[in-house]
């Protein structure tokens, strides 16, 4: 079974401001629910072992067929979802999740090669990329829509909405603007029970929303 690794540089850096804010309760108005490590590390766990991904434009891929190493390439794809890959030319991958691609690709190169093994993993994720993870049906990285804006609760709508020990009340939203990170509580209850729209963030391209597991 191949693992794909979900998890660019970008979001390693949120997770390690998640850790280091959890353990000395730094995060503006977190003191009494800061996310813990444990919460940190299971969400980025489940995000590493998600297969669910769909390429996007813009996604910098590593390819890589067994025993044929002069064919690995790390290639971005394309505005119009292409790769440009040896002996088969363009590909379009995009809107294919990873093994959707590997299968396609291989598919393609069974007529120059016996048996291709191919595997691919997302090394940079494109410019229009978020992330939810925590408490949250399908943790993973979720693309902004082309010339449209995305909201805390699309967002999390968008990835099965939340389980059923999620506290919505205190739903995290960290992002980088100008090399600091800021942290912002969205209380997504209030805007589900109330319809106050007004609580609601509009993302941006790197956000990070991560749901907290409620205290009984």
């Amino acid at each position: 079974m191949k693992l794909h690794i979900l998890a660019p540089v970008s979001l390693v850096f949120f997770m390690s401001v998640l850790v280091g804010c959890a353990s000395t309760g730094t995060v503006p108005g977190a003191a009494k629910d800061a996310v813990s490590t444990q919460e940190v590390t299971d969400a980025l766990a489940q995000v590493r072992s998600s297969q669910s991904y769909v390429l996007q434009p813009g996604d910098l891929v590593d390819i890589r067929v067994y025993m044929e190493d002069n064919m690995n390439r790390i290639l971005r794809i394309s505005g119009t979802g292409t790769v440009t890959f040896p002996l088969v030319g363009n590909i379009k991958i995009a809107g294919f999740s990873l093994e959707q691609a590997e299968q396609k690709l291989a598919e393609r190169l069974t007529a120059y090669l016996k048996q291709p093994q191919v595997s691919m993993l997302v090394k940079e994720y494109g410019n229009k990329t978020v992330y939810v993870l925590g408490q949250v049906s399908k943790p993973g990285a979720i693309q902004i829509p082309p010339e449209k804006q995305l909201t805390v609760l699309e967002a999390v709508t968008s990835v099965g909405g939340f389980t059923d020990i999620a506290n919505t009340s205190k739903v995290r939203v960290l992002r980088v603007e100008d090399g600091k990170q800021q942290s912002m509580d969205v209380d997504v209850s209030q805007i589900m029970k109330q319809g106050n729209k007004s609580l609601d963030i509009t993302l941006q391209p790197g956000d990070v929303i991560f749901v907290p597991q409620s205290l009984f």
